[in-house]
């Protein structure tokens, strides 16, 4: 099977997340989207995250009827930080029937070259960008690997949506029904 793996924090996981998903899915001969929850990114500050197994919950909420696109907490049992390379090394290792391909925005595309071995996941792996506003994708990073799709983006971002919950104004409609519920229920980000 052809696996698109989405990694992020997901913190929280937003109509913008999905709707990238969703793009990819119908943009391409992927047939499953793994949404996989990073637990430590070793390029962001864990201070503000909330716990990864209620980042995983608002995920397998906002996805739970969809055939396509799925959550993953591969990387909760992996090392900390979270690295790329060693989450496809171990599921190439234990999923050997799947081919796995690499989602990322231009924005983290443009600094690729801060990531543990990037020259294997440029080498390695086929790899499919969607471009954001400001970030240009190097031609000079550019190979037969890498996809480049133009995507609809929304300018919202889980720093955006974690800021509103703690001027207490509501999020509704930047997050999935369900997703709000939860956060509402659980006072998460509060």
């Amino acid at each position: 099977m052809r696996v698109g793996l989405y990694f992020g924090s997901f913190n929280p996981i937003h109509t913008g997340h999905l709707i990238i998903a969703n793009h990819v899915i119908n943009s391409t001969d992927l047939q499953e989207i793994w949404l996989v929850i990073s637990p430590q990114n070793p390029l962001k500050s864990h201070k503000s995250l909330l716990n990864e197994y209620h980042r995983k919950l608002l995920v397998d909420l906002a996805v739970e009827n969809n055939d396509h696109i799925r959550s993953s907490a591969i990387e909760f049992k992996l090392p900390r930080p979270s690295y790329t390379i060693d989450t496809l090394t171990y599921l190439h290792e234990n999923y050997p029937q799947h081919q796995f391909y690499i989602i990322m925005g231009s924005d983290s595309f443009s600094n690729i070259k801060n990531w543990k071995n990037y020259k294997t996941l440029l080498t390695s792996y086929k790899i499919i960008i969607y471009e954001r506003p400001l970030f240009p994708v190097d031609p000079a990073l550019l190979s037969d690997s890498i996809l480049v799709l133009k995507a609809p983006l929304l300018d919202i971002s889980s720093t955006f949506i974690r800021n509103l919950l703690a001027q207490k104004k509501s999020i509704r409609y930047l997050v999935t029904e369900s997703v709000f519920e939860e956060i509402e229920r659980q006072k998460f980000y509060q």
